[in-house]
């Protein structure tokens, strides 16, 4: 079922992000049910300068402040059908937007008068086109289509020039739109083949890198004291007596010898160890960073739909779209 969006006035200009929360682009034009007047699809530029624009469905879409959130991938609106509605979108080109996406094209709901016959049916085919509301507005009422009247009669009518859609809240009575009142299976949502095919989406997991901080290195100096053990050589005099006899030619220089006390002093050194310290440079540090790259295992959940079919004599559920039913 569509989201319940009145008017195009709520939905211009707003961004439109898919079911992850990826932008997709701005919301540029709203196409109409002209039934029900309410919006029903809108048009959004895509590309990578935004020159593409693109159909989406506004069935399951909700609003968020500026935001249109819609229950579809990026990347499956990316690859919707380019096409060419000239302010409509006839029943062929809605039929490939809802295969597109995966949805089923509702038919026209029952209960209408039988009184309206074949002249309802034509005021039907008359509103079959979906048009766009934003570019509608001021142009002339040029394009004529059948209607129906209350009394069930089959006219001939122009689209409302400010409205951009036939008939509507402010329409006549003699001019309500062709498409209501009419039999089960007629008009744009008529009743149309079963789809043959439908399409299956998963979440896929990706899987990137984001570098952060992990940590933090210094390199900080301090002050310590120790002892320190070296051998340093030193030297001394010592006194060692040496006895020499005198000779006889020697006494003479001598002089006379004279009995008596007598002192005699040497003046000894010694070297002693004398210690001074000085600073010198000798080491450079510095830090360097190197990346190291290793394997890590990551794991999360994915969803992924699945398709059921029911051939008539047993119901079987695959997660791919292999098999058909007889």
């Amino acid at each position: 079922m569509a989201a319940d969006f009145r008017s195009p006035d709520e939905l211009t200009g707003l961004m439109v992000y898919d079911i992850t929360g990826d932008k997709i682009g701005g919301v540029e034009q709203v196409y109409l049910d002209d039934q029900s007047g309410r919006p029903e699809w809108a048009t959004v530029k895509t590309g990578l300068f935004g020159t593409k624009e693109t159909f989406i469905p506004l069935e399951g879409a909700r609003r968020e402040e500026n935001a249109l959130h819609i229950p579809h991938a990026k990347e499956l609106v990316k690859d919707a059908p380019r096409l060419d509605a000239e302010q409509h979108l006839d029943l062929a080109q809605e039929q490939e937007l809802y295969q597109h996406y995966g949805l089923t094209h509702p038919g026209q709901s029952a209960g209408a008068p039988e009184a309206a016959g074949a002249a309802g049916a034509a005021g039907a085919a008359g509103a079959a086109n979906k048009k766009a509301a934003g570019p509608m507005h001021g142009e002339a009422a040029d394009t004529a289509g059948t209607r129906r009247t209350t009394t069930g009669q089959a006219g001939t009518g122009s689209r409302d020039a400010q409205g951009g859609m036939y008939g509507g809240a402010n329409a006549p009575a003699d001019t309500a739109a062709g498409a209501r009142g009419v039999p089960a299976g007629v008009g744009s949502r008529a009743s149309m083949a079963e789809n043959e095919e439908l399409i299956r989406s998963e979440e896929q997991l990706r899987v990137g890198t984001e570098e952060h901080v992990s940590g933090r290195a210094r390199l900080r100096k301090v002050v310590v004291t120790e002892n320190v053990t070296t051998t340093v050589p030193v030297s001394h005099e010592e006194v060692h007596v040496v006895r020499e006899p005198i000779k006889e030619g020697d006494r003479t220089s001598a002089g006379r010898a004279r009995i008596g006390e007598a002192e005699s002093e040497v003046i000894l050194h010694a070297e002693e160890p004398v210690v001074s310290k000085e600073a010198v440079a000798v080491e450079r540090v510095r830090m360097e960073t190197e990346k190291v790259t290793e394997q890590k295992e990551v794991s999360a959940e994915v969803r992924k739909e699945q398709i059921q079919y029911d051939d008539g004599h047993a119901a079987k559920e695959r997660g791919d779209t292999e098999g058909t039913g007889h």
